[in-house]
């Protein structure tokens, strides 16, 4: 059935067939059999408002009608001025210049070429490096890729572009000792790290620190009390812009339209994508302020980047529409209310020895899975070989869809719609529970 086609970060070969599905509603998706689960992931971390909601298909629908496509391309379109006054309003601060693309990776690569090239135009040519974090995933174009912390996705595709250096993550669960009894001492020390390997480079090369909020990769780690504080502080004393890669906690994931006013910093760009549209039509979008936009609006210098699709005038329309569905059904607001609560119901799985750590924040959890509780001790190489397989296939086959992260210690992965309430809660830790019993 799938014999054409080529699927993305997924085994192909004899006895491997890929499960179709057909159909979503609401927080549920369908198979081509007719088989139901819980979307625990919001597909990938992205439809926020759920499955089948036919305005947004209507929106699609009226601005093709009307024009289905024009390029950026020092052209403008009505649903992208909208759509960038929009965004400028929900953004922090003083960001207000939205550049679109397509994805996430692409706005990655965007705000790591708009660095080197602002440092170029202000007389600082040889700031081009950029700081990110271990196991850390900010995408796969080649750049993005180099940022990227996860040496076996990189692997294949090396030499990568020139200029990645990596520090240590925020995952207090494997803070190094003396930190592991102190999460603001962790914190400050991760921080510091920072500034370490910015003196160590020479702050005339480096030119931008990417962190996302939480981090997705190793398992939805948050930032420890004061890290970003401290960061933003570091990024001043040696003139290196802090991006910060929203592309899966921007638009309500953690409880605000950014991620970064959920943790009280500002950032010099926002990297998002995902939940811009819930999945309903493909974009993303890199958010600057006029500090950065400055060199280029001099009449003759010009950004020399950009996407055939970037900014899709349909792809535009239906984030408006999604926007307004944000709006009227306050989904910020439910994410703050309902969120310790998934962290709660979630937490009931500790007593489970398998669960050795429950963490995350708004709708956007993980839990690590170790052999020993007690000891915090992680599985073999082997033992995960055997164990996430059929954890994976189990819990599926229960009706759950989730993933289980294996970039860092292996992690199952909770990122349901921000319409899920506690009866969705409820349904996801039953899944587990069964599931995990078992596997222990």
């Amino acid at each position: 059935m799938t014999d054409n086609l080529w699927l993305h970060f997924a085994r192909h070969g004899p006895g491997i067939t890929a499960p179709v599905i057909a159909r979503g509603e609401g927080v549920t998706i369908w198979d081509d059999r007719g088989k139901s689960y819980l979307d625990g992931l919001s597909g990938l971390f992205v439809v926020q408002v759920g499955h089948g909601r036919a305005e947004l298909a209507e929106a699609a629908a009226r601005q093709a009608s009307t024009l289905a496509y024009f390029p950026l391309w020092s052209y403008a379109t009505p649903t992208a001025i909208e759509l960038a006054k929009r965004i400028a309003r929900y953004a922090p601060g003083d960001l207000n210049r939205v550049f679109f693309t397509t994805g996430g990776g692409e706005a990655v690569e965007t705000a790591w070429k708009l660095a080197k090239h602002y440092f170029k135009l202000t007389g600082k040519p040889g700031k081009y490096k950029v700081i990110s974090r271990a196991v850390a995933y900010h995408g796969t174009p080649q750049g993005a890729l180099a940022i990227t912390g996860v040496p076996a996705q990189k692997a294949p595709f090396e030499p990568l572009t020139p200029g990645a250096v990596k520090v240590p993550n925020t995952n207090f669960y494997r803070a190094p000792e003396p930190f592991n009894a102190d999460a603001k001492a962790f914190g400050q020390w991760a921080a510091d790290r920072i500034a370490e390997a910015i003196e160590f480079e020479g702050a005339d090369t480096v030119a931008a620190v990417f962190l996302e909020p939480v981090q997705n990769a190793g398992g939805s780690i948050p930032p420890p009390p004061g890290y970003f504080e401290r960061v933003r502080q570091i990024c001043d004393d040696y003139d290196v812009l802090l991006v910060s890669d929203e592309v899966i906690c921007a638009f309500g994931r953690i409880g605000s339209m950014f991620a970064c006013d959920d943790f009280g910093y500002q950032p010099d760009m926002i990297a998002c994508a995902k939940g811009m549209t819930s999945g309903y039509s493909p974009i993303g979008a890199m958010i600057a302020s006029d500090r950065l936009f400055e060199p280029f609006n001099d009449g003759t210098t010009m950004f020399p980047h950009g996407y055939t699709f970037g900014g899709h005038p349909v792809s535009a329309a239906v984030a408006l529409a999604n926007l307004d569905i944000f709006e009227r059904e306050g989904l910020n607001d439910r994410v703050k209310q309902h969120g310790p609560a998934l962290r709660a119901t979630l937490e009931r799985l500790y007593d489970l020895p398998i669960v050795g750590d429950v963490r995350g924040e708004g709708y956007f959890y993980s839990l690590e899975l170790v052999k020993d509780q007690a000891s915090r001790q992680t599985f073999t190489a082997e033992e995960r070989g055997r164990l996430v397989p059929a954890i994976s296939s189990a819990l599926y086959d229960a009706g759950l869809y989730c993933r289980i992260d294996e970039r860092g210690d292996p992690a199952i992965q909770i990122a349901p719609p921000l319409i899920c309430g506690q009866a969705e809660f409820d349904q996801i830790e039953s899944i587990l529970r069964a599931v995990l019993t078992e596997a222990a």
